[in-house]
């Protein structure tokens, strides 16, 4: 048997033992703390399920850091299935592969008690109530509609929260972007290619070229070999420089690589998956490539909608990347009602989660050694440090649309409701000013929530004329 086998065999320790939670004083010791299943619990499939939708899925309050933290206090602390040593290694591991990381360390622990079939069984328990909950609020959203004035009102005051929480995740993910996987420190290099990857979103150059080239460049840099790390970049430059020679600054749709132009279902179902695929360092990482596929490109979702999707996925028990369960929905509905709309919300989530289950089945003990791998991990260091900028640059996108809003197409408006319309865009200037301020200077795990709340009740008597 394999070791990542090993991984993801319930109850069998390395040392061939079949490990028992009665476990006595005279029972052989595992190898190492690393390795100690001697705690696992024995649970089928159907207990495991709901065991992980009770206590978690349905609890996935406050974003990543407080579900990560209660599945620490409950199954490390508390239960005590594996050690903390293990924990923060197995939590650093997924820290660095695509996908929510809480997701991830549900099939993890999934995994440990009932192999593979377990993680999945873990992982659905997780996602599935927040699921739910957002396929109900896409149908109401769709339903309902944003010529609702009450409707239209509260989701006016939650987008600049939304683009608060957006600047905000820059901040955060630079914490432990920008910090080398080899060395532990401050990355200069890393910054700088979050500044360069900034630039080359301004100047409108694929996301995709930016990762690849920047994954690779740092992937040999970090190797010492500056002179090829030096070509790789002085090639990028130099490629775009002929492209705008021969055929001229490309468009704002040349950040898409096109790949949902259309949302039928095949195509809502390959955005969810690379989306999935290249959300390193969370789930915030996946706002620009979605963004750039549905609203930039393909045009079938206005940017205030897709706002307000984020807003959705900030006030149910979820990871964060359930916005695509709504981006899924909206799309379906474009193309063929809301029959479509249903399959797409389940295609586009299943896109967007299948990485993550396809890198924690694929077992733990793998992963660790390929992110282990010198040149993988530089790679994987170099996008997580691009990203950055990426995120950085839709943060600011994303702001403006929040905040000012134009008059509609077609619409003259007199003076009075010039001042009317210059005022509620002040008015969402000084809530994304105090919700940013909010958000970096209370370190309440349920803030984002509040703020939700407070500017969904705020917008009535906010945004509605009297």
């Amino acid at each position: 048997m394999s070791k990542a086998e090993t991984d993801c065999t319930p109850y069998t320790s390395d040392n061939g033992f079949v490990e028992d939670p009665t476990t006595t004083i005279g029972s052989p010791a595992p190898i190492n703390e690393f390795e100690d299943n001697t705690n696992l619990p024995k649970m089928n499939l159907l207990q495991l399920f709901i065991f992980f939708f009770v206590e978690f899925g349905l609890m996935a309050w406050g974003g990543p850091v407080a579900q990560i933290a209660r599945i620490k206090e409950r199954l490390v602390v508390k239960r005590r299935w594996i050690t903390v040593a293990r924990f923060n290694r197995v939590y650093a591991v997924y820290q660095m592969l695509p996908g929510p990381e809480a997701a991830e360390i549900c099939m993890f622990f999934g995994c440990l008690v009932g192999g593979r079939l377990g993680g999945i069984v873990a992982g659905l328990g997780f996602i599935l109530p927040g699921f739910m909950a957002m396929l109900l609020l896409s149908y109401l959203y769709t339903i309902v509609g944003l010529d609702n004035i009450y409707f239209n009102a509260s989701f006016r005051a939650l987008q600049p929260v939304v683009a608060a929480m957006v600047l905000k995740a820059v901040f955060k993910i630079g914490e432990h972007a920008f910090v080398s996987n080899k060395t532990k420190k401050f990355n200069h290099v890393l910054f700088i290619l979050a500044i360069l990857s900034a630039l080359q979103s301004a100047l409108r150059i694929n996301y995709f070229i930016t990762l690849g080239v920047f994954g690779i460049f740092y992937s040999l840099w970090a190797r010492g070999w500056r002179w090829a790390a030096g070509v790789v970049m002085l090639l990028n430059y130099v490629g775009y420089a002929l492209y705008v020679v021969f055929k001229g600054v490309p468009s704002p749709t040349a950040l898409a690589l096109g790949i949902a132009t259309v949302p039928d279902l095949p195509h809502l179902l390959a955005l969810g998956l690379v989306a999935g695929s290249l959300s390193f360092g969370g789930a915030y990482t996946a706002i620009p490539f979605v963004q750039a596929e549905a609203v930039v490109l393909g045009g079938w979702l206005a940017k205030q909608t897709f706002l307000d999707g984020i807003a959705l996925g900030n006030i149910i028990p979820a990871p964060l990347v359930i916005f695509a369960t709504f981006v899924g929905f909206q799309g379906g509905n474009v193309y063929g009602g809301l029959g479509h709309a249903f399959a797409g919300s389940v295609l586009m989530t299943l896109g967007m989660f299948f990485p993550c289950f396809l890198f924690t089945i694929a077992g733990h003990s793998l992963l660790e050694r390929i992110c282990r791998n010198e040149t993988l991990a530089s790679f994987f260091d170099g996008i997580t440090g691009s990203v950055v900028g990426i995120i950085a640059i839709t943060a600011m996108d994303i702001t403006k649309a929040s905040i000012v809003q134009l008059p509609k197409p077609n619409v003259a408006l007199d003076s009075a409701g010039l001042i009317t319309l210059a005022a509620r865009n002040t008015l969402s200037a000084v809530i994304f000013v105090l919700s940013f301020s909010l958000l970096n200077s209370v370190r309440h795990q349920y803030i984002s929530i509040l703020l939700v709340v407070v500017a969904t009740i705020a917008g009535q008597f906010l945004f509605i004329d009297n």
